[in-house]
């Protein structure tokens, strides 16, 4: 039992003095085709607009089988580089008369799996989706349900169309600017291993290491997840192992960026710290740190844009031009 009242399009029809079926063709864009007259017509809408109706969705969806709606997955809204990606989904969802809908896993397999089926209970047309796990069989069984496609990570040889950012290549000439400015310990803090971010992250930094003839050393390589209180606790653990903080550190997110740098505040209050900063993923609020960061930017509007498009190929049943898409990244410096 609720106090709240739900309108139906029978209310309508009473206050405007009209049948449920004429208010039904008015409200559903049918009047001119069943030449009701304009006056109708405008008693109907005027109803409609001053008690904030709109025919039920719902019903459309049986009519049209399609929701115009586009269901989106991310680990986490705190993640800015996520949340920007969201943002931009849902500006290009609206522009196109469509509703984006939005769950989190948190990086949680079984919850990932219970948002994808909420989402598909919702009837959304098509699905895009930052996996968390790197098991494909996950995934697949949806692609016979609706259109489903991986933004920001991928997983390879599942067939499931994705959009990426190009970070090897990026993150290598970030790293190696460093490295041909003669620095020679660079420690890397990195997330989850079967990700592909990860890999490629990983690569960039091997590469660039390679590339200067530089030997990676016993515990550069820190992987965990890309939580916050990952980065606070490697950042920890290495400066109890070696009493100070390493010359240079590459962050592989801005959300372990953040926990090195709550440790760096809690300790020292920022007064100690690497000689170089870098991180992959930008946020406007590095340019007020006291200490510099050079960050990798991703261009999550592309990202956006490029999933949206292999989505709607897909709804109008034709595969998308190119089943995988990189997109590139720059770097800004600070």
């Amino acid at each position: 039992m609720t106090a709240y009242k739900r309108l139906t399009i029978d209310d309508i029809a009473s206050l405007a003095g009209v049948s449920r079926t004429t208010a039904s063709m008015v409200l559903n864009g049918h009047a001119e085709r069943y030449r009701i007259a304009p006056a109708t017509v405008e008693r109907v809408e005027k109803v409609a607009r001053e008690h904030h109706f709109n025919p039920s969705q719902s019903a459309r969806s049986l009519r049209s089988k399609r929701s115009n709606s586009i269901g989106l997955v991310i680990p986490d809204l705190t993640n800015s580089a996520h949340a920007a990606l969201a943002q931009a989904m849902e500006n290009l969802c609206r522009a196109r008369d469509y509703q984006l809908v939005l769950v989190t896993s948190d990086e949680d397999p079984a919850r990932e799996a219970e948002g994808m089926v909420h989402l598909v209970a919702r009837q959304v047309d098509g699905m895009a989706v930052v996996p968390c796990s790197s098991d494909a069989a996950r995934y697949q069984p949806w692609t016979t349900r609706l259109p489903l496609v991986f933004v920001d990570r991928r997983i390879d040889g599942s067939g499931i169309p994705s959009v990426v950012t190009d970070a090897t290549d990026t993150v290598a000439r970030l790293i190696g600017s460093k490295l041909a400015q003669d620095v020679r310990e660079v420690v890397y803090f990195g997330g989850q291993p079967t990700l592909s971010p990860s890999r490629d992250r990983l690569a960039g930094y091997r590469q660039a290491l390679q590339s200067h003839g530089l030997a990676e050393q016993a515990h550069w390589v820190q992987e965990r997840d890309f939580q916050r209180a990952s980065g606070f606790d490697m950042m920890q653990q290495w400066h109890a192992r070696e009493g100070r903080y390493p010359q240079a550190l590459f962050t592989a997110s801005i959300t372990l960026l953040e926990g090195v740098l709550s440790f760096m505040s809690q300790t020292h209050r920022l007064r100690e710290a690497p000689s170089c900063l870098m991180t992959f993923d930008d946020h406007p609020l590095l340019d007020c740190l006291p200490i510099p960061v050079d960050a990798i930017v991703q261009d999550g509007q592309a990202m956006a844009d490029q999933c949206l498009q292999q989505i709607f190929s897909l709804l109008q049943g034709q595969p998308p031009a190119k089943a995988d898409v990189a997109i590139p990244a720059r770097i800004t410096s600070r």
